[in-house]
């Protein structure tokens, strides 16, 4: 009789968060909760030996090398942690993909505060109408800056980590400061 193997409580946890991921690039701005605080368990469930990964917060390397992922300049990266973010700086050289590639645009992860601060109007695909958000400890003109960049389908997905929660801001969400 052939056995079924079980998942191992890493693999519970990366499922768990990846599925997260996922549920919150399709409905933009709602927030869902991570099994774990931080971006460990992102880090776990997206990267592997095939990554190119960029961190700002060095704290998050040691994480990031257990994946085998190879770090990367920010430009060259599929998955960039930027950490807390004081200024919007990097987010001119974030990959955004190609015309005949708009899939190598990066996915970007950042410490927000959700539900405080700036409020948002997220619109667009897998959003009902409109959803008002509201995230802090974004630098100023960050939103301005990321439209400028994003010429869909190209550009970069966003996902916003406030200690277990996490929202999606996928590339083609229109996002409004209100």
């Amino acid at each position: 009789m052939l056995a079924t193997p079980a998942p191992g409580l890493a693999e519970t946890r990366d499922n768990a968060v990846f599925d997260a991921l996922l549920w919150t690039l399709s409905r933009p701005g709602l927030p869902r909760g991570l099994p774990e605080p931080g971006e460990g368990s992102i880090i776990s469930a997206l990267l592997d030996r095939e990554c190119l990964v960029y961190a700002a917060d060095p704290l998050l390397m040691p994480e990031i090398m257990r994946t085998g992922a190879e770090m990367a300049d920010i430009d060259k990266a599929d998955h960039v942690f930027l950490g807390a973010m004081a200024t919007f700086d990097t987010l001119a050289d974030i990959a955004i993909g190609s015309d005949y590639y708009p899939d190598d645009g990066a996915t970007v992860i950042i410490r927000a505060s959700i539900g405080s601060g700036v409020a948002l109007r997220l619109t667009g695909p897998g959003v009902d109408g409109a959803v008002t958000i509201r995230l802090d400890g974004l630098p100023d003109g960050f939103w301005k800056v990321r439209a400028a960049r994003l010429r869909y389908p190209m550009g970069f997905d966003l996902f916003f980590v406030d200690g277990a929660r996490v929202v999606g801001v996928p590339r083609s969400t229109t996002v409004e400061e209100i």
